[in-house]
């Protein structure tokens, strides 16, 4: 009995002391978790350093948080307002941008926002259509493009990425950048309440859209604003072919529609030039009315029309700029701030998340970022490996709005006749160009072996089967147009850059040993 009670109390005492010490190792193990989480959240708040800080959190600063963030990284991001977005392009995301975004692990961002897949293109010229799919039969059944409210998008987005606990996501405006002997060093920036902070990091990354004030430090800006989109949004009605963006060949230029949610349908109504007529004294809706009203479908002309009266008109310059470095230790530029294309073909989105992609995959293999000026000459590969994607889809974009554009010109007539007959010959006439626009074949040589195809196919129109001196004539004429096109545009993008990567050192850069 006395034996028993011994026992007893040795077990007593023994779970006492076993309880004791298992809830002092969790108070410890709270305390270094809470201690890490202090520092952690110091770092990225800039009291010690992020590991990269980003200006932007639109397509490219918030997906470049969360593939950064998803490796470790620390990322402050900063964005000057974090409300939803309310714009009238970016709207549309291509087979191969899906692709990336698949790649990033952010596919599910398109998902819950209403957005709509997109199978392909239908084309209209002259009371003529023919309807451009994708070529998709070899990826999986959810791989298409999709169309959506710009903003919920980039509320998605943005959602991801403060969803990692090593990515700050804080509104502020950045004023400058903080550069030291040559080097960024991070960026000064004010709060909602106007206090002036600085945040430091090893690597800056910026990407705060078309309207950047710090692009200037960092590349050699050649802004061109070609026109204007005016866009309008259309209810209650059905696109001719469901699920397709619609291009109708209007004049003087492009008239585009694609849905945006279930409901709505985009129109985009591009008017050549700088400027556009006046939307608060009803110049431009009498334009829309007048010039852009009779070329619109009938299946759209009544709903187009209660649009206008609705008054929701709203203008937007296009944009169009060629990517010109200008590498700098610990700063690194890119989406609009960086490269621009006319939004004709929707490939913005697609060119940044690819920039994303590449990024990431340079920057996997580093332990830290301490080294700015070996980092900077190891990122240089970056504006040669990005070539092969952003160049196919910038040449096509520039070339393909002047060849969409009515002229006067009776070579450009056929250039334009020329583009939407060999478009509707189907099979490899029109799957390979519609590959190109939709990033899932992006290669420079491919762009430039078709565009001429649809020049020489368009000699061949002319001068078959009844020849004479004058078609002939027009027939060489078109063919120097084409030249005159698409020649200067590939000369800003880099011929060497775009052609020849393979042979530019960058392209073989290994990372450093940092």
């Amino acid at each position: 009995m006395v034996f028993q009670y011994l026992v007893g109390g040795a077990t007593v005492v023994a779970s006492l002391f076993l309880g004791y010490v298992f809830l002092h190792n969790s108070r410890r193990g709270k305390s270094r978790r809470d201690s890490t989480k202090i520092q952690r959240d110091g770092l990225v708040a800039g009291e010690g350093g992020a590991d990269v800080i980003i200006v932007g959190a639109g397509v490219v600063g918030s997906s470049l948080a969360y593939a950064l963030g998803k490796d470790g990284q620390r990322v402050h991001l900063l964005e000057r307002d974090l409300s939803e977005p309310d714009r009238i392009v970016g709207e549309l995301l291509q087979p191969g941008g899906y692709l990336k975004l698949v790649e990033l692990g952010l596919e599910d961002c398109v998902k819950e926002i209403d957005a709509q897949q997109v199978f392909g293109y239908a084309l209209f010229k002259d009371g003529k259509k023919t309807r451009i799919p994708y070529p998709l039969e070899n990826f999986p059944s959810d791989v298409a493009g999709r169309s959506f409210h710009h903003g919920r998008f980039i509320c998605r987005l943005r959602e991801k990425a403060s969803s990692l606990p090593n990515v700050k996501m804080e509104q502020g405006t950045v004023t400058s950048l903080l550069e030291e002997n040559g080097m960024i060093k991070g960026v000064r920036y004010k709060t909602q309440i106007d206090a002036e902070l600085t945040a430091h990091a090893a690597l800056t990354v910026v990407c705060d859209g078309c309207f950047s004030n710090l692009r200037r430090s960092l590349c050699n800006p050649k802004v061109e604003v070609p026109s204007c989109f005016v866009g309008l949004v259309l209810e209650n009605c059905q696109l001719p072919f469901p699920n397709h963006g619609h291009v109708i060949l209007a004049d003087p230029s492009p008239i585009l529609f694609y849905p945006i949610s279930s409901s709505e349908i985009r129109c985009l109504v591009d008017v050549p030039g700088k400027t556009v007529p006046s939307v608060s004294n009803g110049e431009m809706a009498s334009y829309l009315k007048t010039v852009v009203a009779p070329q619109i479908p009938a299946e759209l002309y009544a709903s187009f029309l209660s649009a206008i009266e609705k008054g929701s008109i709203r203008p937007m310059a296009n944009r169009s700029m060629p990517a010109d470095p200008r590498p700098t230790p610990g700063a690194l530029l890119m989406g609009d701030a960086f490269n621009m294309r006319h939004p004709l073909t929707g490939g913005g989105m697609t060119v940044a998340l690819s920039d994303v992609v590449v990024l990431r995959d340079l920057l996997k293999p580093l332990r830290d970022f301490k080294d700015s000026s070996a980092l900077c000459a190891y990122l240089e590969s970056f504006y040669t490996l990005r070539k092969p994607v952003a160049s196919t889809i910038n040449t096509l974009a520039g070339a393909l709005y002047k060849v969409f554009c009515a002229s006067p010109d009776p070579a450009r007539k056929e250039m334009r006749q020329a583009c939407f007959d060999y478009l509707s010959l189907g099979g490899i006439f029109s799957t390979g160009p519609v590959a190109l626009l939709s990033g899932l074949n992006p290669r420079p040589l491919s762009l430039v072996l078709h565009f001429f195809a649809v020049a020489i196919y368009g000699v061949w129109c002319l001068v078959f089967p009844l020849p004479s001196l004058k078609r002939a004539y027009t027939g060489a004429r078109l063919i120097s147009g084409a030249s005159s096109i698409i020649c200067p545009i590939i000369r800003a993008e880099g011929v060497r850059q775009m052609f020849f990567p393979f042979t530019i050192a960058a392209y073989y850069r290994v990372p450093p040993a940092i």
